[in-house]
């Protein structure tokens, strides 16, 4: 990760792509706002002063009559989709594997990576943990978290990423549905992932100062599938894409292995719109607009790794992000 320089995208399923285009959507209505006291935002609006505090102080926040809904044509990677990938197979025994490592264990092979603790088709009999995205059997080793596994910890942390989080205020940006198409619906699988019935129970009714909590999206479903998913009408084989599109209002883009169509990893003008470089400019656009003294500090220091290392701004997240780890996804394994 280190390598990218902030301009190519780790994770590109659906699922993410979409959580980091509301993101830039959020920032530009931010920076709107903030551009010109006559704007007004169907979605979001500045919060009074009466309404900020030493550990809540974003000066913006969604309005109380949003609820933010997405859905997914596919049931998300990992946890909330086993049950769907066992009955997909002809013998849903789970596959043979060698015990992974233990990596608190200090007498674990040195050898053996500790990507492997996170499994991801694999080991079916182990539900309500921790998984990896899938990929094929040789495909290079991956920390990235599965889909479920990211929105399991958004129900904690809203949907705001770390930078817009610093704009906007987490207590309204909750996901209030997740809509799958019938057949992509496990009632036993989401409930397991996301439910306070499931693995997330030891934060059941949680509350964290910074208008951070606990909150369960609902699950609706729907008889009606994309047209494009595998279960659409289609004639001849059907051949995955590795061609991903992100659309939002004013703009849209083609990435090919995490970067813009036709530009090379590495190349600087690769670098999507909601990539972290684009994220972070986005950001910074609208703090210069801003008399928030702590903000224009992390502006003017100018860096993303400078950001992630401002302790006081980020307290109350990574108060939050830390306890659902321990608490209710054990074995999440930080990125390199």
């Amino acid at each position: 990760m280190g390598l990218s320089h902030g301009t190519i995208l780790h994770d590109w399923h659906a699922e993410i792509l979409a959580i980091r285009s509301f993101n830039l959507f959020l920032l530009h209505e931010c920076l709107s706002l903030a551009s010109s006291p006559l704007y007004t935002s169907p979605y979001i609006r500045r919060r009074s002063t009466t309404e900020l505090s030493d550990t809540h102080s974003q000066p913006f926040t969604l309005n109380e009559d949003t609820q933010i809904h997405m859905y997914c044509s596919e049931a998300p990677c990992g946890d909330a989709s086993m049950e769907l990938t066992m009955n997909a197979q002809k013998d849903a025994t789970p596959w043979p594997t060698t015990s992974p490592p233990n990596p608190t264990d200090p007498s674990s092979s040195p050898s053996s990576s500790t990507t492997q603790t996170l499994h991801g088709r694999g080991y079916f009999s182990s539900l309500g943990t921790v998984r990896r995205k899938p990929s094929r059997s040789d495909a290079p080793p991956s920390l990235s978290k599965s889909c479920s596994d990211k929105l399991s910890l958004k129900t904690n942390l809203s949907l705001l990423s770390t930078p817009t989080s610093l704009l906007l205020s987490p207590s309204n940006a909750y996901l209030h549905t997740l809509i799958l198409p019938s057949s992509q619906y496990s009632s036993k699988a989401c409930s397991r992932a996301f439910s306070p019935q499931g693995r997330m129970a030891p934060l059941a009714n949680k509350q964290w100062k910074g208008g951070y909590r606990y909150q369960p999206f609902e699950i609706a479903t729907t008889k009606r599938e994309f047209e494009y998913s595998r279960r659409g009408r289609r004639i001849g084989r059907l051949v995955a894409s590795d061609l991903s599109a992100v659309w939002r209002p004013g703009g849209q883009e083609t990435l090919l292995n995490g970067v813009l169509q036709g530009r090379r990893l590495g190349d600087a003008r690769g670098g999507s719109m909601i990539c972290r470089k684009g994220i972070w400019k986005a950001f910074a656009e609208v703090v210069a607009l801003l008399e928030v003294p702590a903000l224009r500090k992390v502006y003017e220091n100018g860096s993303y790794e400078r950001f992630k290392g401002e302790e006081a701004l980020l307290a109350q997240r990574r108060e939050v992000k830390a306890e659902v780890k321990r608490e209710a996804l054990k074995g999440w394994i930080s990125n390199q």
